[in-house]
């Protein structure tokens, strides 16, 4: 596994991928990391930019200051996603960061490092595992805004919570401290703020250490699972422990058991 670090920024949005973990960092402090128009474009390139990197083998996806993310900037003009004619928002997520996430093949972690809302809190909650600061907090302050979870909530949340309590949360517009949170299961663990980073990082160095493709082919198969009955899971199963079989990291884990070493995966 590639060891070298890579650095792609811009003022919004960070980007470095360092020992086989890719971190994408929004960066709009000042403004409480919404995201404008042209960040939803930049964050969907480097998510895919990650996922087609063979030495990337985990994805952290966080933010700077006090809050992950407090959803779209809805500004009219300048960066702002604004409105059109008819009062509504120019907003097409087909192809933005929460859709395209779900379809990621690698690992993703949602360093919750502040505060998400709206936007912020689908962005985190379609990310494969999550870490929580302490001090952060999950707004589903949707309905109380007149909208509706935009980016995957409605989907996400009733297959994380039960058709209860996730209609609990969207329908009352509730915030969720970090104790409910992972009380609820919404979050991995929740670790003091200074530590949030540094705990995904050590969770992506863990992930990082296993063959690449089985890992892929594992998210593959949960994500196709949660759509099928179970006797088309295990034949679908099947067909990707085929090829895995005869992969060369299939043999390294195996001669890495047999003689009781760390294996060393080259994802091929």
């Amino acid at each position: 596994m590639a060891t070298a670090s890579q650095d792609v920024s811009n003022e919004e949005v960070l980007y470095q991928v360092q020992d086989g973990v890719a971190t994408i960092t929004i960066n709009r402090e000042a403004l409480q990391n919404t995201i404008s128009g042209p960040m939803l474009a930049g964050l969907t390139e480097l998510m895919l930019r990650a996922n087609q990197d063979p030495d990337v083998r985990a994805i952290i996806i966080t933010g700077t200051g006090r809050f992950f993310c407090a959803g779209l900037d809805l500004r009219a003009g300048g960066s702002g996603i604004g409105q059109n004619a008819g009062g509504g928002a120019n907003l097409d997520l087909r192809n933005t960061p929460p859709t395209v996430l779900h379809e990621l093949d690698t690992p993703t972690i949602c360093a919750l490092n502040g505060s998400a809302a709206g936007y912020g809190m689908d962005l985190a909650l379609g990310c494969d595992i999550r870490i929580m600061a302490d001090s952060a907090k999950l707004a589903a302050a949707f309905t109380a805004r007149g909208v509706l979870p935009e980016s995957g909530g409605t989907w996400i949340l009733p297959r994380l919570l039960g058709w209860s309590k996730a209609a609990e949360i969207i329908f009352t517009g509730r915030t969720l401290m970090a104790d409910e949170c992972l009380e609820l299961g919404l979050v991995s663990s929740v670790v003091p703020a200074e530590e949030t980073l540094s705990a995904a990082q050590e969770l992506a160095a863990q992930i990082a250490a296993n063959a690449p493709m089985a890992v892929q082919a594992s998210k593959r198969m949960m994500r196709m699972g949660m759509n099928e009955t179970f006797n088309d899971h295990v034949h679908h199963v099947y067909l990707q422990l085929m090829p895995l079989f005869r992969s060369e990291d299939f043999k390294e884990g195996m001669a890495a058991f047999m003689e009781k070493r760390k294996p060393e995966f080259k994802g091929s």
